[in-house]
């Protein structure tokens, strides 16, 4: 999927953070379906519209929501007249989302590969590229996250190991606690050793 946006510039929607390399694009993008989500803040349709597609996207990405977050990546491709109009419209929506910056001509790239006339629209990709809903506005509409499972499958994702992930979890946090139980350690054998001396002393002495 990194290949579609190699050499571009994608936003980070938290200040003004910036997802530029190959590297960060890959980790963000890999293995995952992405939703490419064509609008404006100012269009009524889209002023309809998108407060369903950040439901739909919270509840499968969200913690509160869901323990593990769906595959799923969304970068909004806008059509807003100027960059506070797309910066007050992200603002209101996931931090997770990404999105093409204010006026990269990427964006009628994009609209033009994948044939966008009007917005919104919702274009739903494989990682690899491959479209797999060339408009899912209404699917969205009519089934909410539960049309997320049939793209899952047609994307033919690997699904994440779950439990090498806990794995990875359960060791980092034993890294980061393992120099205070070194420590801790190094303090109970000192006390254990000054302990025994006095009692060896103790028994000397009598």
């Amino acid at each position: 999927m990194a290949a579609l946006f190699t050499g571009k510039v994608l936003m980070a929607n938290r200040e003004r953070d910036e997802v530029e390399t190959e590297q960060e694009l890959g980790r963000a993008l890999e293995n995952k379906v992405l939703l490419l989500y064509f609008g404006s803040g100012q269009c009524p349709r889209c002023r309809q519209f998108s407060p369903l597609l950040k439901d739909f996207f919270l509840r499968l990405t969200d913690e509160f929501y869901v323990e593990r977050a769906s595959q799923l990546v969304l970068v909004y491709v806008s059509r807003d007249e100027t960059e506070e109009q797309q910066s007050a419209f992200l603002r209101s929506m996931p931090k997770r989302w990404l999105a093409v910056p204010f006026g990269d001509a990427f964006k009628r790239e994009l609209e033009l590969r994948f044939a966008v006339s009007e917005v919104p629209a919702v274009v739903v990709l494989r990682p690899n590229g491959e479209v797999i809903v060339g408009n899912a506005v209404e699917e969205i509409r009519r089934m909410g996250p539960a049309c997320f499972r049939n793209w899952q499958e047609a994307a033919q994702l690997v699904d994440r190991n779950f439990l090498l992930a806990e794995d990875f979890d359960d060791w980092t946090r034993r890294s980061i606690t393992d120099p205070i139980r070194r420590l801790k350690y190094k303090l109970d054998k000192e006390t254990e050793a000054k302990n025994k001396e006095r009692q060896e002393e103790g028994e000397e002495s009598s």
